[in-house]
């Protein structure tokens, strides 16, 4: 597949900072995918959205655009000149423009009317062509904004923590509905979030940021279940962190509190001292299973039953396991439990 982003190297280290806000980055975006920059404050998501919008310029390596060099040792292509379209977190409507104004503001394209037309119903906005922005919900004028970042054909589009001003139930809307508009205009999308929610929910790949350094990056599905490092484990969901050794077969890993199965054999050596992330979602009461302990407190909270379960280990201290189990699932605090643990949500990380 096409590639429509591309950053060989980037680094960026704003005046008077000692660390570089952006640490030799190098990502390729590929065209119509929707990519989420991840992770916290201070991580240097923002810098490198800023650096493909030409807000920023890198100090050095390259970033190319539709397979055009933007930014190089002797290249610098302006941010207007880039055919990126920016949706801002507060969305930045013009609020004395209605609608229509508002998504064809600096469109100089002649068939204008019919390209406002045409990203109006993309968004599903058609007929509020002559409503004041100040009339529209905060889902309708996050549409406004993206239709006007789509409505000049970009190569790429940016979004600037996207949901951030929408309540949750709006926000679960929204993710679906910016989704479904950047697929169906064939659009590169490229947004930045601190919300692990919203970018498992709309991404076809997570590149997971920390200290301006790519720590990981794959799909919604690989960077959940297989994150590579502490740092992935913990910040992308929660996780149960164990040590233990690799059994011969390399299927199994020993830990303190029993055998707990691994499919990343193919990366793993006899005997090896690992570092396991256990995801709560991939443990079930089964009557056979590899761990027993007894529910400490559970709580309901819908989509799942959140238990921790106190397991005593070989040096005979209790440690505690955070669980997902389904909903109709009966217990009380108190209660035995043995517990069965699936490969598919077992990862061997590093500090």
């Amino acid at each position: 597949m096409e590639t429509a982003i591309e950053l060989k190297g980037i680094t960026k280290t704003y005046s008077g900072e000692d660390q570089a806000a952006v640490c030799n980055v190098s990502l390729k975006v590929k065209r119509g995918s929707i990519v989420t920059l991840l992770g916290p404050s201070g991580c240097g998501k923002t810098t490198t959205l800023r650096l493909i919008a030409g807000f920023e310029r890198p100090e050095s390596g390259e970033l190319y655009v539709g397979g055009k060099l933007m930014a190089g040792d002797k290249t610098w292509v302006s941010a207007e000149k880039r055919k990126i379209g920016m949706v801002f977190q507060d969305y930045a409507l013009f609020p004395h423009l209605n609608v229509e104004e508002n998504i064809g503001f600096g469109y100089k394209g002649k068939d204008k009317k019919q390209r406002v037309k045409e990203v109006l119903e993309m968004v599903n906005l058609h007929g509020f062509e002559h409503k004041g922005v100040h009339h529209l919900s905060g889902g309708q004028q996050q549409r406004v904004a993206l239709a006007r970042a789509l409505a000049k054909r970009p190569e790429v589009i940016l979004l600037d923590e996207p949901f951030s001003n929408l309540d949750t139930n709006l926000k679960q809307t929204m993710r679906n509905e910016v989704k479904r508009i950047l697929k169906k205009a064939n659009a590169t999308g490229v947004l930045v979030s601190h919300d692990q929610k919203d970018a498992l929910a709309i991404s076809d790949e997570i590149i997971v940021m920390k200290d301006g350094i790519i720590q990981q990056k794959g799909s919604p599905k690989k960077i959940y279940q297989f994150p590579k490092n502490a740092f992935v484990a913990g910040f992308v969901g929660e996780s149960n962190m164990m040590k233990g050794t690799v059994l011969p077969g390399k299927r199994w890993i020993d830990t303190d509190i029993g055998k707990i199965p691994c499919n990343q054999y193919h990366i793993l050596s006899e005997g090896e001292k690992v570092l396991l992330s256990l995801r709560p979602n991939g443990f079930g009461i089964a009557a056979d299973g590899e761990i027993e302990g007894v529910v400490e407190s559970f709580s309901y909270v819908g989509e799942y039953l959140e238990v921790r379960v106190a397991v005593v280990n070989r040096l005979k201290e209790t440690i505690s396991l955070l669980v997902y189990l389904h909903p109709n699932e009966i217990i009380q605090q108190g209660d035995p439990l043995r517990l069965r643990v699936s490969a598919n949500f077992v990862s061997v990380v590093k500090n």
